[in-house]
């Protein structure tokens, strides 16, 4: 596939692409095909996808969500923990990817938890999928849409802190983007959030706080620190995993950033996240990761994990 784009400036720096004849396959450096599909989503092209995707919602759940929450590998059973559960699959929603990854389900479900009403996605989209960052983050557009101005987001992580160990439940204080791209690249429209917004405090301290006495409170194995996320699907190598912690991240995964920045765009209120810490990437010795572990790692941390998110929630 061939494609004749001209992409204007789109960085601080002033540099412009003017791409022609790129294939669009593969990952390796910067993507311009799609950063171009991430284009042609903003606009009255977003607006109109968000709306099918709202319309046929409405169809199927009369409920207004509060809380929105992102539920990350092998971590999908808090779903099934709420009561008066409608769930939708991702493959009929209008615009929706659906998710190819073992350990992530593939359904948009609405729901209560002690009288907060949530809209839970089992299962989210990444990256290295082969999904735009604009594809990625759709989700969290719809469901801001929807009526939600809160959002827990998680994730299963490789810790790098040498302090953390298989099972820790880590609070994000921030992140640091190293994925190669960023869902707010390209033309920006106003109506939907502002050309250049300012990520401090992404993640509300005041949960952070929160989450950390929650923890202590339910006796959960609980950490706090900086996520970093690359774009994936390799697992890092041991000198990206020195460096990493060099530049300050305790823990390292393949999601959240580009959600969380869509949630920041976009005009959440408030923002927690929780990583679980599924092996050790210290980038010292010889540790292997495999996927299943990851899974099993995960599998293992749901009694603290659930009791967190519940919890937190109840306090929102």
């Amino acid at each position: 596939m061939s494609c004749q784009a001209r992409v204007e400036p789109v960085d601080r720096a002033g540099l412009a692409w003017y791409p022609t004849d790129f294939p669009g396959q593969g990952r390796s450096g910067f993507s311009l095909n799609l950063l171009v599909e991430s284009i042609e989503m903003v606009g009255a092209s977003m607006k109109q996808k968000i709306s099918d995707a709202m319309e046929f919602l409405n169809s199927r759940v009369s409920r207004v969500p509060e809380v929105a929450v992102v539920l990350g590998s092998g971590l999908g059973s808090f779903a099934d923990s709420m009561e008066e559960r409608i769930g939708v699959p991702y493959e009929d929603i209008p615009h929706f990817p659906i998710s190819t990854v073992k350990g992530h389900s593939g359904q948009l479900v609405f729901g209560t938890w002690k009288g907060k009403q949530l809209v839970v996605m089992q299962g989210r989209f990444h990256f290295y999928e082969g999904y735009s960052m604009a594809d990625v983050t759709f989700p969290m557009r719809v469901m801001h849409a929807l009526g939600a101005k809160d959002l827990i987001i998680t994730n299963a992580s490789g810790g790098l802190n040498r302090n953390f160990q298989i099972g820790d439940l880590m609070i994000v204080t921030d992140h640091i983007n190293f994925m190669g791209g960023n869902p707010l690249t390209g033309r920006n429209d106003d109506s939907i959030g502002p050309r250049f917004p300012p990520m401090q405090n992404a993640y509300t301290p005041e949960l952070v706080k929160l989450g950390m006495e929650i923890g202590r409170q339910i006796g959960a194995p609980i950490q706090k620190g900086v996520y970093l996320a690359v774009s994936g699907p390799n697992y890092e190598t041991s000198a990206e995993l020195r460096a990493f912690r060099i530049m300050g991240a305790d823990a390292v995964g393949m999601s959240t950033v580009p959600e969380v920045i869509v949630a920041v765009h976009a005009g959440m209120n408030r923002i927690f996240g929780v990583s679980c810490v599924t092996d050790m990437a210290t980038g010292e010795g010889s540790e292997a990761v495999d996927h299943k572990l990851v899974i099993k790692a995960a599998a293992a941390a749901q009694p603290y994990f659930l009791k967190l998110l519940q919890r937190v929630i109840e306090r929102l």
